[in-house]
C-alpha cells in the first residue's frame, strides 16, 4: 500500500498558496485494507475513506469510463492493480495531475510542474472531453490563477470547442452548472471565466441572455466593480444580470437553480436599474421611489435593500445611490406606532404611514 498527496495541495504547495485542503490517493489496498486500519468509507460510488484522526480524504486508485452522456454515465473501476499513473491520468489539467509521496518524492507523469513554471492550463489527456463540467472547472481555474499570469492552452481550448459543437453541454444539470457559476463568482478574477465561456460560445448554451454584447459587457464591468468588495454571491450574480430585463433576469435566475437570495436579489437590481434608466439625468420622483421601496420591502427587509444599492452602485445609475439611501433612511424611520397614537387606525393608519414616508422622501430629494 502506498499513500500520495494528489491534485490541488500540490499544485499550490508549488505555488506558494496556502494549502487548505488535502487529498490523498492510495495504492495498492483494498476497502477492508482501509477499514482495518480504522478508515471509515463514505464514499458510494466509489471507494473514499476518512482517516480516522485527520478526517481527510483518502480515496482507492480508480479509472474511469464514458458509458453515457454529461457528468454522470461513468463507469469506475478501483482495485490495486490500478497504477498512480492511471489515477493521475483521469484528472483533467496537468497542473491537478501530480502527486507527491509520503517522502516528498514528486510524482509527474504529465509534465504539470512545466505547465505551473509556463503559467499553463492543458489537460491531462483526451479524456477530458468526456466530462463536459471540465469546461467549466478550467474556466473556473483560469479565472483563479489569472493574477498569477496563467491561460488556457490553444489545443485545450480547442479541444473545449469541440465538446461543445458535440453537444455534450446540453446533457449538464443545473444543479452542477450553477455550482461551478458560484464557486467562480468568488474566484480571484471573477469575469475571466465567463470571458472564456463567452469565447468559447458556451455562454450562448449556459446563459444565452448574456449573448448579446453590449449586455455581456455591462454585466462584466459590474461583476468586476462588486467583486471588489466584500460581497455576497447574490450581490456578485446579481450584478452580472444587472443589463438584462427583469423577466429575463428572473427566469435565468430560475432556470440555473441558483438560491433563492440570489433570484430575490436579482429581480430587484433588474427591476431598479429599469426604472432607474428613466430618470439618468434627474432627480426621482418621490411617489415612484416610493413604490419601488415598497416592492423591495424596505420595511421588513432593511439588509436586503443595503444589499440591493451596493449592487446598483456598480451599474450605470450609481448617481442614484446617494439619493437613494438618503430617502430610505428618512422613510423608514416613520413609526406606526406613533401614528397609532395620533388616533389612526386601520385603513387610515395605512394611509397616514403612506403619506408620512412620502413627505420624509420629497423632503430627503430636496434640492
Amino acid at each position: 500500500m502506498d499513500i500520495y498527496l494528489v491534485g490541488g495541495a500540490v499544485r499550490d504547495g508549488r505555488l506558494g498558496i496556502p494549502v487548505k485542503d488535502r487529498d490523498w490517493v492510495v495504492v495498492g489496498a483494498t476497502p477492508e485494507a482501509m477499514k482495518h486500519r480504522g478508515f471509515r468509507q463514505v464514499g458510494a460510488d466509489f471507494p473514499v475513506f476518512l482517516h480516522p484522526k485527520t478526517g481527510e480524504e483518502y480515496a482507492l486508485a480508480r479509472t474511469e469510463r464514458k458509458q453515457g452522456r454529461g457528468y454522470h454515465g461513468f463507469t469506475v473501476y478501483s482495485a490495486p492493480d490500478v497504477t498512480l499513473e492511471e489515477d493521475l491520468k483521469r484528472r483533467d489539467l496537468t497542473i491537478n495531475a501530480m502527486a507527491e509521496h509520503e517522502d516528498g518524492t514528486l510524482v509527474d507523469p504529465f509534465n504539470g510542474l512545466t505547465d505551473l513554471a509556463q503559467k499553463t492550463l492543458r489537460h491531462v489527456s483526451e479524456a477530458f472531453a468526456e466530462d463536459p463540467l471540465r469546461i467549466l472547472r478550467t474556466a473556473r481555474f483560469a479565472a483563479r490563477f489569472h493574477p498569477l499570469g496563467f491561460t488556457i492552452c490553444a489545443d485545450t481550448m480547442a479541444l473545449m470547442r469541440e465538446m461543445i459543437g458535440s453537444g455534450e453541454l446540453q446533457h449538464l444539470v443545473p444543479e452542477r452548472v450553477w455550482q461551478e457559476v458560484q464557486r467562480a463568482l468568488h474566484e480571484q478574477s471573477p469575469t475571466v471565466f465567463f470571458k472564456v465561456l463567452h469565447e468559447l460560445g458556451a455562454l450562448d448554451i449556459l446563459m444565452p441572455e448574456l449573448a448579446d454584447t453590449e449586455r455581456f459587457e455591462a454585466g462584466l464591468q459590474a461583476l468586476e466593480c462588486i467583486s471588489t468588495q466584500n460581497s455576497t454571491t447574490a450581490q456578485r450574480f446579481s450584478a452580472l444580470l444587472s443589463a438584462l430585463p427583469e423577466p429575463e433576469a428572473r427566469a435565468r435566475a430560475i432556470a440555473m437553480k441558483s438560491p433563492n437570495d440570489c433570484r430575490d436579489l436579482t429581480r430587484l437590481v433588474c427591476l431598479f436599474t429599469d426604472w432607474l434608466s428613466q430618470y439618468t439625468d434627474s432627480t426621482l420622483p418621490p411617489e415612484a421611489m416610493l413604490e419601488m421601496f415598497d416592492h423591495a420591502d424596505l420595511w421588513r427587509r432593511p439588509e436586503r435593500f443595503e444589499q440591493l444599492v451596493t449592487a446598483l452602485a456598480c451599474t450605470p445609475y450609481k448617481q442614484h445611490v446617494g439619493p437613494l439611501n438618503s430617502a430610505a433612511e428618512s422613510a423608514r424611520d416613520v413609526s406606526p406606532q406613533e401614528l397609532l397614537k395620533q388616533g389612526f387606525k386601520g385603513k387610515e393608519l395605512g394611509n397616514a404611514i403612506r403619506n408620512e414616508r412620502l413627505g420624509r422622501i420629497t423632503l430627503a430629494l430636496a434640492p
